[in-house]
């Protein structure tokens, strides 16, 4: 057995002390690689074989992969080393300290999902090269809160690495194998400002936006008629309106509108389709108004996951756990890792309700439940 690595609670508290927030914000936007170089080195000095992946387009981002043991199958533990950003003065605790109160661990990452990787290397310690039959492998990602970089460089390297796969997502120890996709797009309606007192002088975008709103909701009807799966709370997709604005003054024409919206499409669903089947109907709405139509991704967007039901790595996570997989609306890395050919279940001792929130915390009773569980699942695909 190594012992090279901290305590467990050291482990978790050097992770939460090292800020790895990321964000679409630049001014909020921070690298991951102190967080990456703290893995790195525990997992070196349990004997792993190590390697760090920076991000091309993010020179102090990186991925980490880690692997103990050979073979081309075996388990991997995912997780991914950012998260959110905070606002510190609403916490009453330290966000970037791990208190111990009232038999929970506050800080930021604790949930959501820094103490996951902390609690997979715990889990690995107890095991020596020398007894896996297939390899281990840690996978620690950059950028999942925001743009998803890191999972999107592992699946452009084609990195192969396991056959099963676990990402340590806030999931209450319940096993989750699949969950709706997410696309957020801004569409913008360019028109000609211009006095009020003649709707002539002008053409207004305002009223351009009535229509793409108009048409917006009946295509959203049209694919919840369309699409439905029982297995989800929201059995259909969603469409949000989440943010508008247009214009300057009253009396003026509204010369530009734009619009941000959220889309949650089912597996099956695919993004460039739904992309290019909203942009045609919106082009036909406004088609003859003399107003100007763009479309542009917020971010890239993450598919749809879905992983079978009788997946080995599904039917040893319920049969351990107790609890049949489920299905959740939020989205994760999961289909990035089935994409390079994995199978992968979202399974973590964290709740969904404690993610991206003010006091964010861990139970202490879900800690030695995971990392046996994390043993004894990598007892069953490694050795």
């Amino acid at each position: 057995m190594h012992s090279a690595a901290p305590t467990l609670l050291d482990m978790i508290g050097g992770l939460i002390a090292t800020p790895s927030v990321s964000s679409v914000s630049p001014q909020f936007d921070q690298g991951n690689r102190p967080v990456i170089d703290l893995l790195a080195n525990w997992l070196d000095g349990l004997g792993f074989r190590v390697e760090i992946q920076p991000l091309a387009i993010h020179p102090h981002k990186a991925n980490l992969v880690a692997t103990l043991g050979a073979g081309n199958g075996g388990l991997v533990l995912a997780g991914h080393t950012d998260t959110v950003p905070c606002d510190a003065e609403l916490w009453t605790t330290d966000p970037f300290r791990l208190t111990e109160h009232d038999q929970k661990l506050y800080g930021l990452g604790t949930s959501d999902m820094k103490a996951f990787l902390a609690l997979a290397i715990e889990a690995a310690r107890r095991f020596d090269a020398k007894q896996l039959r297939e390899p281990l492998t840690i996978v620690a990602t950059a950028d999942e809160e925001s743009s998803m970089a890191g999972a999107l460089a592992l699946v452009e390297a084609g990195h192969r690495f396991g056959r099963h796969a676990i990402i340590g997502e806030p999931t209450g120890l319940r096993p989750i194998r699949t969950h709706k996709g997410i696309m957020m797009e801004a569409i913008r309606v360019r028109g000609r400002s211009g006095h009020s007192s003649d709707p002539s002088l002008g053409r207004n975008a305002l009223e351009g936006m009535y229509q793409v709103l108009g048409e917006l909701l009946a295509w959203r009807g049209e694919l919840q008629q369309r699409y439905q799966n029982p297995a989800f709370n929201v059995a259909v997709p969603t469409l949000n309106l989440g943010h508008i604005h247009g214009g300057d003054n009253p009396n003026r024409i509204c010369g530009a509108c734009e619009l941000h919206i959220d889309i949650r499409p089912l597996p099956g669903m695919d993004l460039d389709e739904l992309r290019g089947e909203m942009e045609r109907r919106l082009s036909q709405r406004l088609a003859g108004s003399g107003l100007e139509l763009d479309v542009e991704r917020l971010f890239v967007g993450t598919p749809a996951m879905e992983t079978p039901a009788g997946a080995p790595i599904v039917q040893a996570a319920e049969r351990l756990t107790g609890h049949a997989a489920e299905a959740v609306a939020f989205g994760t890395e999961g289909p990035y890792f089935n994409a390079l050919g994995m199978q992968t279940l979202i399974l973590g001792p964290g709740d969904i309700e404690q993610a991206h929130q003010p006091d964010e915390y861990l139970r202490l009773d879900r800690i030695d439940p995971t990392v046996d569980l994390l043993e004894k699942m990598i007892g069953e695909f490694c050795l």
